[in-house]
């Protein structure tokens, strides 16, 4: 494993972790190199495809779900441990119920569905870009269910 730091390949692992309920290896490493530590995760990859919207298929990415919803909820007040816990929900979810493809719409579809419950300002976030809202009725339209459910705000 080359060091993120000075990239030397030459570390030791100092301790190794399941995770996630075993579904990944958490390993903390050294770099021999320049003496700093860092975390790395192990994990099964390409058990699952995603069917992409143009057809494309891909391995399914939990790093890519985390990146959607990071960005979602960029300056909001949502941890990145909350970020992660959503993603690795996300994941379970969808390797409880796919067993080879998965469309990027079910993703997506899921991913609004777990950001509706922890904020809704990210919830409309990732909506706008994952449904590609191209104008403002777009937005009126998907605000609208929300709005009938919560109070009005005084203020």
């Amino acid at each position: 494993m080359k060091c993120p730091f000075c990239s030397s390949d030459n570390d030791s692992v100092r301790d190794s972790r399941i995770v996630e309920d075993g579904k990944a290896i958490r390993r903390r490493r050294f770099c021999n190199g320049c003496k700093r530590r860092f975390t790395t995760y192990e994990r099964v990859e390409g058990l699952l495809q995603v069917i992409k919207r143009g057809g494309d298929h891909e391995d399914f990415s939990r790093a890519k779900i985390e990146r959607g919803l990071a960005a979602a909820c960029w300056k909001r007040k949502v941890s990145v441990e909350q970020i992660q816990t959503l993603a690795a929900e996300i994941e379970a979810h969808i390797l409880d119920t796919y067993e080879k493809e998965v469309t990027s719409e079910e993703i997506g579809n899921l991913c609004m569905e777990f950001l509706r419950e922890l904020d809704q300002v990210a919830f409309v976030r990732f909506a706008s870009v994952y449904r590609r809202f191209s104008d403002i009725q777009d937005f009126v339209e998907e605000l609208r269910p929300i709005l009938k459910g919560t109070p009005r705000r005084v203020d």
